[in-house]
């Protein structure tokens, strides 16, 4: 595209997005699953001295990386369980694919387990989707928690189950007090309406802040995760109807014109066509690189989303504190929630436990 084309439509758009505070978008409908009509189940809250068992359904740890999870977690109050599977390698994987998934549903089946918490993310949590029994993990709902790579299985759970799944910390993540206080009050409290904080809104993490793309109020259920796998399960038996949805999206070290091609996919897939809004995290590492020889001819991340977003006529916004960073949300997959760009606000309407 011509450059200057792209900042003139990107200026006219933008005008579109700044519209006076009076006007905004308002969208409800928030107990609708389209045509999906899944029913959504609650796992049980967690509880300090609760069993949390560890998990590597993607790429394989080290001894020193299990060593801090376990710290990690038993410094919260935690017990710590994990199988002999957990520090297999077969490639870049942690296992084979079969062993992956037999881990991760023995501790769905074990009674003595609370709660399941992946220790990293890294590729293969897609290959193992086909070999999970969605029946046995309906009938054992837990907490799963995890990010980045970790989505496909947020997405194929909800997909087949409806049990709510969680987006946020894992095993090896940095645990500051935000990240801390985020995890506990979603998964330790029941209250609902529980509005989330931001963190700091500008750091070395997050250059842009917190910025509202189009102005207006959200309510619908969360669905979402790492930009990459959530492309790649278009088309799949384990992709989720976005309609009346919030969308939430985070991403890594990807240059902005793949940041382009993966948000074009999900435009001319009409996935934002009956969505709620969109709810951008931190994309980290995501400017162009100076060794790319295109690297001055190159957009910027904050150009592209603006370019992609700020013409549609649902409330988005970018910055929020989810994603590769320190201080971070946990985001139930499924549950009620309500987006406010104008404030720049961000409410679970119903508790994501029970």
């Amino acid at each position: 595209m011509d450059r200057k084309k792209f900042i003139h439509s990107l200026t006219a758009v933008t005008a579109l997005s700044t519209l006076p505070s009076g006007k905004v978008f308002s969208f409800s409908n928030v107990d609708e699953f389209s045509s999906e009509k899944i029913s959504v189940i609650k796992p049980n809250k967690l509880k300090e001295g609760d069993r949390i068992a560890l998990v590597a359904p993607g790429s394989y740890i080290s001894e020193t990386e299990l060593q801090d999870s376990v710290k990690n977690l038993s410094d919260l109050g935690f017990q710590v369980t994990f199988s002999e599977r957990l520090t297999l390698q077969n490639g870049y994987f942690s296992g084979t694919d079969q062993q992956r998934a037999d881990d991760l549903m023995d501790m769905f089946e074990r009674e003595d387990v609370d709660a399941i918490m992946c220790v990293r993310g890294g590729y293969g949590c897609a290959r193992i989707l086909p070999l999970l029994d969605y029946s046995i993990i309906k009938k054992h709902p837990k907490i799963l928690i995890g990010y980045s790579d970790v989505t496909a299985l947020l997405y194929g759970i909800f997909r087949k189950t409806g049990l709510i799944t969680f987006h946020g910390p894992v095993a090896t993540s940095t645990f500051n007090d935000f990240s801390v206080d985020n995890f506990k009050s979603v998964l330790m409290d029941k209250s609902p309406n529980k509005k989330i904080l931001n963190a700091n809104p500008s750091s070395d993490e997050n250059i842009y802040g917190v910025r509202t793309l189009v102005k207006g109020i959200a309510n619908g259920r969360l669905v979402g995760g790492n930009l990459s796998i959530m492309v790649s399960l278009i088309g799949t038996k384990y992709d989720v109807d976005y309609a009346n949805k919030i969308i939430f999206i985070e991403e890594i070290d990807e240059e902005p014109y793949r940041i382009d091609r993966m948000l074009t996919q999900l435009i001319q897939a009409d996935k934002f066509k009956n969505a709620s809004g969109v709810m951008m995290g931190i994309f980290s590492k995501c400017e162009p690189k100076e060794k790319d020889a295109s690297f001055s001819k190159s957009f910027s991340l904050m150009e592209v989303l603006t370019d992609r977003f700020s013409g549609m006529k649902i409330p988005v916004i970018y910055g929020m504190s989810f994603g590769h960073v320190k201080d971070k949300f946990t985001i139930p997959f499924g549950a009620l929630a309500e987006l406010d760009t104008n404030e720049q606000t961000f409410t679970l309407l119903e508790s994501a436990v029970k």
